[in-house]
């Protein structure tokens, strides 16, 4: 097939119709199919077909961590309906694959170097080290369904990363916003992926202030929880918009965590944690411009609450609120939790299947949790088995999980 003698727009209506898998795989015919097979054009095409057909299940993910590599899971959302309130099922996720490959490394939570974030289908890693590279502060992003990652340009930090990664819905690009350290030398830094040579540019923000939380990236605005004093008792909401870049903050009651609410921002405070229950109240942003919010009281009870920490990490499509416990262990049950406000029942689900692909047998392992947001540019990277980012120059290497040998990745 010459694309010469054939028009471009034919032959990517032809390929639209191919398997996703086989996409991927003609990313590697030559250098011009490569760039051909990543226009936006196309995007938008398979965009279409495949909202015409049945639309995948949103899901949750697993991130958990290892000592060397950490292992991806992922689950459909639950959406059967309830029997009884508190009754419990069993249910295995579907491994994906273990990362970063043996010439990479992950540096653990609790390191300076550290940071890590999810946003539309991608996970983001702060301060990987590269043996190739010799450098101990590599950003890498990772696509857990396909195992292809791509390492982003070096930023000196220092002290403690923070750092974050959002989505602009609007343009469909990435954004990589990286936050300087209070009283220090480092500026704040941001920078477009897919933008052909890419590189940090400066970024201001008038607001001093301490990173304490994980980012959340909700309809592009980026969210996080800050901290403007010295002793960490007044905190403030950053809310970053990854398509103008301007910053805006809202000042919180107390600490509190940021999660998704069908859309919006909700906000997590517990009252009380005793025993076999949890007092929690939601707030929900409705209105940003007017700051304007819904707030509900829950009780939730269950007797594993007393035995196993548990806290919120996102709520369904559906919107259900997702409870999970923070750490796995070996040869001990991992639960998560889901609570239907509508109808106040919490179901338990008991998670098999982490032990046979990640060993944590002495220490308990961190558990991550992302919540799929169910847009439909996420559904578009489900369909695309491959980065989705708009430049292949990001696709630095051919990655892939091998049937005969599944669980470990490949680089060729």
């Amino acid at each position: 097939m010459a694309s010469d003698s054939i028009p471009t727009e034919l032959i990517l209506e032809i390929l639209s119709r191919l398997p996703a898998k086989s996409i991927a795989r003609f990313h590697c015919v030559s250098k011009l199919w490569a760039p051909m097979l990543s226009r936006p054009y196309f995007k938008e095409l398979l965009l279409t077909k495949s909202s015409a057909q049945a639309q995948p299940q949103p899901r949750l993910f697993f991130a958990i961590e290892g000592k060397d590599q950490w292992s991806f899971f992922s689950l459909p959302q639950h959406q059967s309906p309830y029997e009884k309130s508190s009754s419990s099922f069993v249910v295995t996720p579907k491994f994906h694959m273990k990362f970063p490959p043996n010439n990479m490394r992950i540096y653990p939570g609790n390191d300076r170097r550290f940071s890590c974030g999810y946003a539309s289908g991608l996970m983001y890693f702060y301060g990987m080290w590269i043996k190739q590279e010799h450098y101990d502060g590599v950003p890498v992003l990772c696509n857990p369904i396909t195992g292809r990652y791509a390492s982003l340009p070096y930023l000196y930090r220092y002290r403690r990363a923070y750092s974050f990664l959002g989505f602009d819905p609007i343009d469909k690009q990435y954004k990589v916003l990286c936050m300087a350290y209070p009283c220090c030398p480092n500026h704040h830094k941001i920078m477009t992926l897919g933008t052909g040579e890419m590189s940090w540019r400066r970024i201001k923000c008038s607001l001093r202030h301490e990173n304490v939380s994980e980012g959340i990236c909700i309809d592009g605005v980026l969210y996080y929880l800050g901290d403007t004093s010295e002793r960490l008792n007044k905190f403030v909401i950053v809310c970053f918009d990854v398509m103008s870049e301007k910053f805006k903050f809202i000042y919180p009651e107390s600490f509190c965590e940021l999660i998704n609410y069908k859309g919006k921002l909700g906000v997590i405070y517990y009252d009380d944690y005793d025993d076999d229950a949890i007092e929690l109240r939601l707030w929900v942003l409705e209105d940003a411009e007017k700051q304007e919010w819904l707030e509900y009281a829950y009780t939730l009870r269950d007797d594993k609450f007393l035995d196993h920490y548990v806290s919120v990490v996102g709520v369904t499509a559906s919107g259900e609120i997702v409870l999970s416990m923070g750490d796995f262990t070996f040869k001990q049950p991992f639960y998560v939790f889901y609570f239907n406000p509508e109808k106040n029942t919490l179901q338990r689900v008991e998670i098999q299947g982490f032990g046979e692909y990640h060993e944590a047998v002495n220490n308990p392992s961190r558990v991550h949790f992302f919540v799929d947001d169910a847009s439909s540019f996420y559904r578009f990277a489900d369909h695309v088995e491959y980065l989705n980012v708009n430049d292949p120059k990001l696709l630095k290497s051919n990655i892939y999980i091998t049937p005969f040998d599944e669980g470990y990745v490949h680089i060729e």
